[in-house]
């Protein structure tokens, strides 16, 4: 049977594409969030799809009082979607000298 041809991944790629093409900052802000949150709902990647477009216009619009405004809905829209709480923690073992192979410590 034969294999099927390899491809090149991006490092900087997280496998969720956002549903709209991106400027710099908003695809560099949408990698940052989508590596550390993995979000897959439809909700949320609406809203992180309106965050990171939101960072591209601030960035265009930086010599502007509007910048401000922008920044405060990134900011308010990474809170909405919780971004401001814990990563998702790897899976593998706890870290530490505790931990003994699934036996109890003495």
């Amino acid at each position: 049977m034969a294999k099927p041809p390899m491809t090149v991944v991006d490092r900087g790629s997280t496998g969720i594409e956002p549903p709209r093409p991106l400027g710099l900052h908003g695809r560099a802000l949408w990698n940052s969030v989508q590596g550390a949150y993995r979000i897959d709902d439809v909700g949320g990647i609406e809203l992180l799809a309106q965050a990171c477009a939101a960072a591209d216009r601030v960035e265009a619009l930086a010599e502007l009082r509007d910048e401000l405004q922008g920044r405060a809905f990134i900011v308010r829209t990474i809170e909405r979607l919780g971004l401001n709480l814990e990563t998702i923690k790897p899976v593998g073992h706890p870290p530490g000298p505790a931990w003994r192979g699934g036996r109890d410590a003495d």
